[in-house]
């Protein structure tokens, strides 16, 4: 019988560490060739949209998907599990917490892997929902983070966010652009980060935007970056506006732009010196769902948590 857990449950079984390790041994069985991801698409509904993205995962010995629906009132994030070898549904899964994780995590395997040697400070423009996730796996991955510093352009909520994550708060974007990691988490179409902002070494993480029609980054930021890499190139090139925009304006190559599972695998160095600038772009993929979907569950059967349908 499949296993239902809802958002307080996945809470308590998913830390933001071991997030983190089931995203990077994802990575690793992408590199292998041991999951087949496929991209994201949307349904329009009545005032609102559909979204839905699968993956099967051969030596997790799980295939699934994640769907969910948004309207201007909120959203609403499932996770469903298969079984890869026989007809039979393993879980359903309330995602909202679990997509904000393994959104995080990504960033935690990009930093661990891509961030300069002495990095010691991450600058984070957004606090949202991903925004605080960002912080908590970016520091559980690279545990030599002593400073955050939070910039969005509501005062409220920068000074609260920035209380709830230990962090500093201040006015301007120019200045969280300023650290060794800076994250863009926002939902804002225009770039709220300039590449003349950062210091040499800077690994870029940029998670908000995920339409084409959408940036968070400038070309500058591009045209700086001596390493670009995402999740997903095949998503990338049908979501990502901070990548299709400048490769359309001939700024970028889609060549030049490397897939974390290669940064992983070691079969490309990612960052050579700490003078660098890195970027990542994130956008999410159902093999990570996939990954930290089936750590819940296992988890959930091993304390005995969930509802058996």
């Amino acid at each position: 019988m499949p296993l239902y857990l809802r958002e307080d449950e996945v809470e308590q079984l998913l830390p933001a560490a071991d997030a983190v390790g089931a995203v990077e041994a994802c990575f690793a069985r992408l590199a292998r060739g041991a999951i087949d991801n496929r991209p994201r698409f949307r349904i329009k509904l009545e005032g609102g949209q559909q979204h839905t993205m699968a993956a099967a995962d051969r030596e997790l010995g799980v295939s699934g998907l994640k769907t969910y629906v948004g309207f201007a009132a909120g959203a609403t994030f499932v996770v469903v599990l298969f079984a890869f070898d026989r007809p039979e549904a393993i879980a359903i899964i309330e995602a909202d917490r679990l997509g904000q994780r393994r959104t995080g995590a990504a960033s935690g395997v990009a930093a661990s892997r891509l961030a300069k040697s002495d990095a010691r400070t991450l600058g984070v423009i957004g606090c949202g929902w991903q925004a605080e996730s960002q912080v908590a796996c970016i520091r559980a991955a690279v545990p030599g983070i002593e400073d955050v510093v939070v910039y969005c352009r509501d005062e409220a909520r920068r000074e609260s966010f920035a209380t709830a994550v230990g962090g500093t708060a201040v006015e301007y974007n120019k200045e969280a652009a300023q650290a060794d990691i800076v994250v863009a988490a926002t939902t804002s179409k225009d770039p709220v980060l300039r590449g003349e902002w950062l210091q040499p070494g800077t690994l870029v993480c940029a998670i908000g935007a995920n339409r084409v029609s959408a940036r968070e980054l400038d070309n500058a930021v591009l045209e700086r970056a001596t390493f670009v890499c995402c999740d997903s190139r095949e998503q990338c090139k049908l979501e990502a506006g901070d990548l299709v925009e400048p490769v359309d304006q001939g700024l970028l190559d889609w060549l030049e732009v490397h897939e974390l599972s290669d940064v992983v695998s070691g079969e490309v160095r990612g960052r050579a010196s700490d003078e660098d600038i890195v970027v990542f772009k994130s956008v999410g993929i159902a093999a990570e769902d996939l990954a930290v979907g089936k750590l819940v569950v296992d988890r959930a059967r091993e304390r005995g948590l969930g509802l058996e349908l």
